[in-house]
């Protein structure tokens, strides 16, 4: 969801006996109408706009906030970018729109509810619950903006180009010269001087210099005060009036400060996360699903990423990265389980726990109570050593349940891949 240029700036991978795997990153992401909303309300210049989740609130929208309006914007809302040129399931080419006002009702309607398809969301697509209805704004140049976080400078790092509304990592391979970065200085903020740096690598040809400084500075205030992780500006435009508009805007903001940014937190949109990873964080589980057949559940990142290493060394290939911690309940590996089995690609299950303050007897429980709870049609392969181990393998022998049991890691994975193929 991180366009290309930005992608090679913020994202991670899991390294998995030396095939990398796209990890996907566990930070709020918002839909464009929310940002928007943000940041009107930092002072930076945004397009009239509202979001509508119905033809009836469209067709009062237009009435109440575009009543002279010949022309309006129809963008789906999706919680992923390359949605101009996308493609509904249902037929309809492209995701956003600029109709006549009496045309908004038809073409909004053949969206919502529809599932649009972009370069972004995988063959699946993802389904359209509102649009965003803006103004049409006269625009007389089209520039890109980002800030986003920089390990090199361990700092917010500012991009810049005084071309926009088109792929930036195109135009960084074409003409790499047109990108400006500027590092800011996370203790001192951003300064005149930064800011004008940033302005420089935009070069407005009619937007008032001074003015669009302002807007520079409002930006890396939003960015700061509300724990973005990237805030993405493409296309920053000039408007006839002389005005530098945000057209279009993508943030992405910390996990981390969910407990101080409770407001912002509260606009994450579960319906267009992965199901899965939405469950696991309502069990406080570590959970990221890849693309695999083996469902690893596993205490302890270190142990769940050398679990995952050794499957793809005996010919494997793992369904998810699953740490349940060194506390977990019985009732968390009961909802492991679930996760686990949701997932129609896995073929078997490996378990993996080296009890220290984790208790294997604990697992063991979850594990049976899950059986009970959960339609196991896959193997599942059970590694216990530690705390309690003894209790935990009794357990799971008096449960009379089919697992495959094993002595050590390599032995589990070995089994793991034998076992469903």
């Amino acid at each position: 969801m991180v366009r290309g240029l930005l992608n090679k700036l913020v994202s991670r991978s899991l390294s998995v006996a030396g095939k990398w795997q796209q990890q996907q990153l566990r930070r709020l992401n918002i839909h464009e109408y929310q940002g928007a909303e943000l940041m009107g309300k930092y002072g930076v210049n945004v397009p009239k706009g509202i979001a509508v989740s119905s033809v009836e609130e469209l067709r009062k929208a237009i009435q109440d906030v575009f009543p002279n309006e010949s022309e309006l914007v129809v963008k789906s809302q999706i919680l992923a970018g390359g949605r101009g040129l996308g493609t509904f399931k249902s037929g309809l080419k492209g995701g956003v729109h600029i109709v006549k006002t009496d045309q908004v009702e038809d073409i909004a309607g053949k969206m919502l509810g529809q599932i649009l398809v972009t370069k972004q969301t995988g063959p699946q697509g993802k389904v359209v619950s509102k649009v965003y209805l803006c103004e049409k704004l006269s625009l007389v140049n089209e520039m890109y903006f980002a800030i986003t976080l920089d390990r090199n400078t361990c700092g917010p790092l500012i991009i810049a180009c005084r071309k926009g509304g088109t792929s930036i990592e195109d135009l960084a391979e074409k003409f790499p010269d047109m990108i400006v970065k500027v590092p800011i200085d996370v203790f001192n903020g951003i300064t005149d001087e930064d800011a004008a740096k940033v302005v420089d690598g935009l070069a407005p040809t009619v937007a008032d210099r001074k003015d669009s400084i302002e807007q520079v500075k409002k930006l890396y205030e939003l960015f700061c005060k509300t724990d973005c992780t990237l805030l993405e500006i493409n296309p920053m435009a000039e408007t006839s009036d002389n005005q530098l508009v945000a057209a279009d805007a993508k943030l992405n903001f910390d996990d981390n400060a969910a407990f101080r940014q409770k407001e912002i937190f509260a606009l994450r949109d579960p319906l267009q996360e992965d199901p899965r990873e939405v469950a696991a964080a309502k069990a406080d589980l570590n959970y990221i699903g890849l693309d695999g057949e083996i469902g690893c559940m596993v205490n302890g990142a270190g142990l769940a990423m050398a679990t995952m290493d050794i499957i793809k060394l005996h010919g494997g290939t793992p369904a998810n990265f699953l740490d349940v911690g060194g506390n977990a309940s019985e009732h968390q590996v009961i909802e492991a389980f679930k996760i686990l089995t949701s997932d129609e690609k896995v073929k078997a299950i490996l378990v993996n726990i080296f009890g220290g303050i984790m208790k294997c007897d604990v697992i063991a429980s979850g594990i049976v109570s899950a059986a009970k709870q959960v339609s196991l049609k896959v193997p599942v392969v059970v590694r216990l050593e530690g705390t309690n181990v003894d209790q935990g393998k009794r357990i799971l022998k008096e449960s009379g349940m089919k697992l495959i049991t094993a002595d050590d890691l390599d032995d589990a994975a070995e089994k793991a891949v034998k076992a469903y193929k």
